[in-house]
């Protein structure tokens, strides 16, 4: 099966053909697709005996762009960034700046010590280790069969 695109010429847009192919050429440029899609970083998330990992890719961002927040029991990174350029003494026919947020949320289980949280960003990565709670770490063990 073949998906085509619908095009109804009824109503409103009879009185004006190629209305919506103007709007359309425009939003479907590639400076409109590259600045109107949502980026949300990928991130990885693991756990050893003693910790649980998240690892977020961000890279081009600087460890001032970061907030990290507790709320109850969800760690909430957020990132705020605007990049602007300036050069003095010249006019501009066109300025371009850059400006980009997010909002990353993960709900921590029981198992997570909320007082013993780190966070570090090296290489675009930000690394946030969240501790286990003593109780947890002894859970888990080998039984010896006799």
């Amino acid at each position: 099966m073949t998906l085509v695109k619908f095009n109804n010429n009824k109503g409103a847009n009879a009185l004006l053909p190629g209305f919506n192919d103007v709007f359309e050429s425009i939003f479907n440029d590639t400076f409109f697709n590259e600045r109107m899609v949502t980026r949300v970083p990928a991130v990885n998330i693991s756990e050893t005996t003693d910790h649980f990992h998240v690892d977020l890719a961000a890279p081009g961002l600087k460890k001032q762009d970061f907030k990290i927040s507790l709320d109850r029991n969800v760690l909430n990174i957020t990132v705020e960034n605007q990049s602007e350029t300036s050069e003095e003494n010249k006019r501009y026919a066109k300025r371009e700046f850059s400006y980009s947020s997010f909002v990353r949320s993960f709900t921590l289980p029981d198992q997570a010590d909320h007082s013993r949280i780190d966070a570090r960003y090296e290489d675009g990565i930000l690394k946030v280790d969240i501790a286990k709670k003593e109780e947890a770490k002894m859970a888990s063990r080998q039984i010896e069969l006799k």
